[in-house]
């Protein structure tokens, strides 16, 4: 079997961070406990250098051909560390000393390591492996802080977690009775021969439980109450970090275990997509307070990244549109939780009066943030948004990207209802919602909405280096 454990040096690197980061928590003193955190944010940056040099060794599979170190591997790794490295910036001053703070960095590497497997998982036992190393520790973290809204994120979350993750081993089971395998390779093989009743079965259990690691209808009940019941560190990590694996997964899941299966998926991920982008936007509209406005606004998003799915197999321009697209919403929506968590005190629409005068550089962050959301230019998320439409009507779904253009402009309404108190309001003199919580949030505010800005600009640069196929 081909181990080669050498190739997984990214996820070996976060295991490092969380096992030497829970031992070394065990021995420290509360107030010398961001040794963990500086270990943890070491682990990603060195994951980041060890995946820069992954790509230019070439594609391969490892272990017995149940990982795939791809194109859609790396650029998984470089978003989801990079990700994760701007969250330990912004929650630097929520857990700051607490008494449980060794916990919450390992718990969030856990969570990464999870995520990237799902990346690369080419096999059906990895992929529910990485689904639960992915899932587990998010539900220690939406409870962390201990108070009513915290538990009841985290029990909500993790009962739907539970009932869809058996949902997803029950469709694993079925697929792998009819497809007498759980390797991606000889499923493609197998399962056009098999009942199509039972493959239709499996694979809509299988999406279960991936739609709701990705927040997608019908599986998006959680999403709003976790974002607004845990704090927003914990909100902002669980909105953005899991899409990409999860996103990944299906991508891989279609386009290499199901792509000539008599079962027309493509049409019932089209159908999830528009359900999802649809009732996320509309759902947003009257929104008044800004978690639960972001919450709507991701399951939005994540409507519009999976036009790409839709065409997995239909154009060959779909996986570059979705790693792009993928990069530039984690940063732009990580960027609008920065400013969110560097004004605590302001969680609703109204709040926010005032405040260009008061921050104009988190005022800019936050037009730069919710502007990308709904596709503007020259933000990254405008160009992912261009090249998942093109996928689309390059795949033969012109209605797809019709339906998308039309809730795009839709959005734009529910974003503005936050950007013009922002820029036009008066502040009000008295009022200390606009007080921020230091400088570390700012950071990694202003650090989001740069490379959101950066990639928008840089995509020409960008795009080719995520051109390529999925190892079978």
């Amino acid at each position: 079997m081909n181990m080669h454990p050498a190739a997984l040096i990214p996820e070996l690197t976060l295991v490092a961070g969380a096992v030497l980061g829970l031992l070394l928590g065990a021995w420290l003193p509360r107030h010398r406990q961001w040794l963990v955190r500086l270990l943890a944010a070491l682990a990603c940056l060195a994951g980041l250098a060890a995946t820069a040099v992954a790509m230019g060794n070439g594609p391969r599979m490892v272990f017995g051909g149940s990982y795939a170190v791809d194109v859609a591997t790396n650029a998984g790794r470089i978003i989801v560390l990079a990700a994760t490295l701007l969250t330990i910036c912004l929650s630097i001053e929520t857990v700051e000393s607490h008494q449980r703070e060794t916990e919450f960095y390992v718990l969030m590497q856990l969570a990464a390591l999870g995520t990237i497997t799902l990346t690369g998982a080419a096999d059906l036992l990895l992929l529910v492996a990485g689904y639960l190393l992915a899932s587990v520790p998010l539900y220690a973290l939406a409870g962390f802080v201990k108070d009513a809204p915290g538990t009841e994120a985290s029990l909500k979350y993790y009962l739907m977690g539970a009932l869809l993750g058996v949902t997803m081993l029950t469709g694993i089971t079925i697929l792998y009775g009819t497809g007498r395998s759980t390797g991606y390779a000889t499923l493609a093989q197998n399962l056009p021969a098999a009942p199509r009743a039972a493959v239709a079965v499996g694979i809509v259990a299988v999406l279960a439980g991936l739609l709701f690691k990705i927040g997608a209808v019908p599986a998006h009940f959680w999403v709003p109450d976790v974002t607004e019941g845990a704090s927003t560190p914990v909100a902002a990590f669980v909105t953005t970090v899991p899409k990409i694996g999860g996103l990944i997964a299906v991508y891989r899941l279609v386009a290499e275990a199901l792509p000539t299966v008599g079962v027309n998926w493509s049409l019932l991920v089209a159908v999830l997509a528009v359900a999802s982008m649809t009732l996320g936007n509309l759902a947003a509209f009257f929104q008044d307070t800004v978690r639960r406005l972001l919450a709507y606004s991701t399951i939005g998003q994540v409507g519009y990244i999976l036009l790409a799915v839709a065409v997995a197999t239909r154009s060959e321009i779909a996986l570059p549109a979705l790693l792009f697209y993928l990069a530039a919403y984690a940063v732009t929506n990580l960027g609008a939780f920065a400013v969110v968590a560097e004004l605590p005190h302001a969680p609703r629409l109204v709040d926010y009066r005032g405040l260009a005068r008061r921050h104009p550089g988190l005022a800019a962050v936050l037009v730069v943030c919710l502007l990308g959301l709904v596709g503007t230019p020259p933000t990254g998320v405008f160009l992912g948004k261009l090249e998942v439409f093109s996928a689309a009507i390059d795949g033969g779904y012109t209605w797809l990207a019709v339906v998308a253009v039309a809730n795009t402009v839709a959005s734009l309404f529910y974003y503005l209802r936050w950007i013009a108190p922002a820029l036009v309001a008066v502040p009000e003199t008295a009022s200390d919602t606009l007080v921020p919580a230091g400088r570390w949030s700012a950071v990694g505010a202003y650090t989001a909405g740069a490379a959101s800005l950066a990639l928008g600009l840089a995509g020409g640069i960008v795009l080719p280096l995520l051109t390529g196929s999925l190892l079978p």
